[in-house]
């Protein structure tokens, strides 16, 4: 029967990573491990990371405390499946789902792509964050990123065009989504989308707050809206019709893969377009979203580019060209 081991781990920011809700330096993760000794002797381990998110109610010691409560059902037997049931979507059904995951990968010496009945995993472009500052700050930040393709804005209300525009001007050719992270009302969501439309930008996502968002339906969308916040699980996906043109989709709120794989193919059943996020991790957080990652609209999978150090196994980016991971990582 596996063998569970929990940790907290803390990896330090390059920078600091501001949006409307405040500002980090450090990334703080949970990590998972899910050991079985074989019948020869080997030793097969499955790993996932998570990393808890105070806009959901989570803390570190809180997922910590949600897994181990686990550990007696994980050491006799339990599987993913049977997790489904026993934890809602969110950061501590997310590591163990995908290290379940990773472990059959192991045990079965088959990749988690195969496993899912998914093609051979292909390099994926991602975006690149531009963390909340002054226009002029973004617009020196933007002028250090302008060969890559797609540079994702955090906004916040107050001088969010002069934002777009500082960027804009020092990124002349980069493709651009806005994030608000909640931050904008509804007359501030009138009042720029037309502009940001005129600015090239090709993605707003969720300007109002979660449960505050049924506006949205009543007026125009210039530029396709996503739903973040508002969008964590299949379930979700009721609430969002006529609201939202994209939904995006990160591991931590689904709580792992098997969930997210649903979600994706409910959504895009729907007629939303996809996009693949992540939360401010290790490349071990980024890995099993770029199955997901598979011919999404938007990847936005830059974690470990963020961060002081990465893992030294970690994902291999070329510029923002994301490629697929090692075993020795995960999968």
């Amino acid at each position: 029967m596996p063998r569970l081991r929990v940790r907290h781990e803390t990896w330090p920011l390059a920078g600091s990573f501001t949006i409307s809700r405040g500002s980090r330096t450090t990334a703080e993760p949970v990590v998972v491990e899910l050991s079985v000794t074989e019948n020869d002797g080997r030793v097969a381990t499955g790993r996932g990371e998570c990393v808890p998110y105070a806009r959901y109610g989570e803390t570190v010691d809180g997922v910590i405390a949600a897994i181990e409560g686990l550990r007696p059902r994980v050491e006799d037997g339990l599987d993913r499946i049977g997790l489904q049931e026993l934890l809602p979507p969110g950061a501590a059904r997310n590591a163990l789902d995908c290290a379940f995951w990773d472990l059959e990968a192991k045990r079965a010496g088959q990749p988690v792509w195969r496993l899912c009945g998914l093609s051979p995993l292909e390099p994926v472009t991602t975006a690149y964050t531009l963390s909340l500052d002054t226009p002029e700050a973004m617009g020196r930040a933007a002028a250090a990123q302008a060969a890559r393709p797609l540079l994702k804005l955090k906004l916040a209300g107050p001088d969010d065009l002069a934002r777009v525009e500082a960027v804009r001007a020092n990124a002349p050719q980069t493709r651009l989504i806005v994030d608000a992270n909640e931050g904008w009302s509804l007359d501030d969501y009138v009042a720029l989308a037309p502009k940001l439309a005129m600015l090239g930008v090709v993605l707003i996502e969720q300007p109002l707050p979660a449960g505050e968002d049924a506006p949205l339906a009543g007026v125009p969308r210039p530029v396709p809206v996503c739903a973040d916040e508002s969008c964590h699980a299949t379930e979700s996906l009721a609430a969002l019709a006529g609201r939202y043109d994209a939904v995006n989709i990160k591991l931590d709120k689904t709580g792992g893969l098997t969930e997210a794989l649903a979600l994706k193919q409910a959504a895009l059943a729907q007629g939303y377009q996809i996009m693949v996020g992540c939360m401010v991790g290790t490349s071990l957080a980024m890995a099993p979203a770029i199955l997901l990652a598979q011919g999404a609209a938007f990847v936005d999978l830059d974690g470990p580019l963020l961060l002081k150090a990465d893992r030294p196994e970690g994902l291999r980016y070329q510029g923002s060209s994301l490629h697929p991971p090692e075993p020795a990582l995960w999968g």
